[in-house]
Formats: structure tokens, C-alpha cells, sequence
């Protein structure tokens, strides 16, 4: 099979990111592997050793980028294919065409899977768009996988606790979630080798993806205000109600 996975370079949710201009941030932080795609690069990897064929990481971001794509070779996949561009931030539309062009140019994919969002962002639509790119079906939130009289079976949350099951065709695209799997953490062997996979470093302009009609562009970028220091009240039970109605509506504003 012919499975590509797509990956995204993010800062670590641990790091502290500072704010630079009107919508920019420093990008001296620890980076890593989005943490749903490592749920996506682990389903892959198990699909292809037990059906058998290739799993191809697909990363759209800057130079910087290949330290994640790097990652995602450490803990299986084949090789990988890197878009390489100058925002920090890209809206969703051009990256879904960018990892469409990407795997059309590549090969046939038999299946395609992604994470559900990604931790910096968060704009969920990357791999819906991807998969409308691809003219594929797509289920998204999936906590269960197996392939299925030459589909795929999948089981995936819908709210409230509910899952519901869903059968679909192949090829298509799946959005992995939390619960998917338990991802692999690279040994060192692993890592030595992954350093010497191919990775395909390609320019986004060589995609001929045309400017979509519409999409999003980030204007303004602030740091989380200090909440500063906790207020212990005092006194009866009613006059600390009153208190706490008195900050919510004069102090926070939130009432």
C-alpha cells in the first residue's frame, strides 16, 4: 500500500512563545511533531506492516520543518517529502493544495491520514480541505481503524461520549485522534538511520497552486494577559457571593 501521513512542525505546547510585531512570534522554542499527528505517523506505520508496501511523510512548512519530518522517519516512516515556504502560519487553504500537489506529483495514495487538528492553529479544516483537493472521502476523529473487505472501518467520537462506526472506501482520508493508538517513541538506532532517509525538499511555488478565492490570514497575534495574583475572600457566605458578583462584573468585566 501506498500510504502517505501528513505532519506539521509546531511549537511544544510546554514552550513559551513571545510575541514579535502585530502577528508574529519568536521561533527561538523547542519545536516538535504535532502532537495528533503522532497518532496519524503510528496508524500508518502499523497499516504498512501488516498490508505491506510504503509510508510517506508529507510536510508543508519552512527549512526549519525537516527536524519534524526528520521525527516522523525515526519511527517508521519510509521517507518523506517537504514543501518548504516562508510563513509562519499559512492558511489552510494553500497548505491542503500544497499536500494535495504534493502526493498527486509523488504517487497513487491508497491511503492518506492526518491528525485531527493541529496544536497551534487549531483551525480543523487542513485535512477536510485535503481531502476535497483529492476528490476522497474523510472521517475525522477516529479512535479506531482496520481495514475491511478492501475498505476501511473506522470508529469515531461525535460528542457527548458517542462514537458512531463508519465504513468507507479506499482511497481515502483519516483524521486520527487521541485514542487512535499508543504512538512509538524513536530509540537511538532509529534516529541514526532516519538521518540518512530520503527527504524530497520542494518549493511551494514549484506546485503552481493558484491564490484561493477566499481564505484566512492572521492580523494580529497577543500574549495571554497576567491574571495576576489570586483573591481569597473572606467573611459569610453571602458576603463573599456578593464579593465575587462585584469582581466578575467591575474587575474582570465578564458579567
Amino acid at each position: 500500500m501506498q500510504v502517505y501521513v501528513c505532519v506539521k512542525h509546531v511549537p511544544d505546547t510546554a514552550a513559551s512563545i513571545k510575541v514579535e510585531g502585530e502577528a508574529g512570534y519568536s521561533e527561538g522554542v523547542k519545536y516538535v511533531l504535532n502532537p495528533y499527528d503522532e497518532y496519524a505517523v503510528e496508524e500508518a506505520v502499523r497499516v504498512v506492516k501488516e498490508q505491506g508496501g510504503e509510508v510517506i511523510a508529507v510536510c508543508v512548512g519552512k527549512a526549519s520543518a525537516l527536524a519534524t519530518v526528520r521525527s516522523a522517519l525515526a519511527v517508521g516512516v519510509d521517507r518523506a517529502i517537504l514543501v518548504k515556504i516562508d510563513e509562519q502560519l499559512p492558511d489552510a487553504c494553500v497548505v491542503a493544495q500544497a499536500l494535495a500537489r504534493a502526493i498527486e506529483k509523488d504517487g497513487q495514495a491508497d491511503l492518506v491520514f492526518a491528525g485531527r487538528q493541529s496544536v497551534d492553529s487549531e483551525g480543523m479544516q487542513t485535512h477536510y480541505r485535503l481531502a476535497s483537493a483529492l476528490g476522497l472521502p474523510v472521517v475525522s476523529d477516529v479512535v479506531a481503524f482496520s481495514l475491511k473487505d478492501g475498505g476501511a472501518q473506522v470508529e469515531r467520537e461525535c460528542g457527548g461520549g458517542a462514537r458512531e462506526v463508519i465504513e468507507v472506501s479506499l482511497p481515502c482520508v483519516i483524521g486520527a485522534n487521541k485514542g487512535l493508538n499508543e504512538p512509538r517513541y524513536p530509540k537511538l538506532p532509529d534516529v541514526l538511520k532516519a538521518k540518512k532517509k530520503p527527504v524530497e525538499q520542494i518549493d511551494i511555488a514549484s506546485l503552481g497552486i493558484e491564490k484561493p478565492e477566499s481564505g484566512c490570514r492572521l492580523t494580529k497575534l497577543s500574549a495571554v494577559p497576567d491574571r495576576g495574583q489570586a483573591t481569597m475572600l473572606s467573611g459569610g457566605v453571602r458576603e463573599m457571593v456578593e464579593e465575587l458578583v462585584r469582581i466578575l462584573e467591575q474587575d474582570e468585566k465578564v458579567l
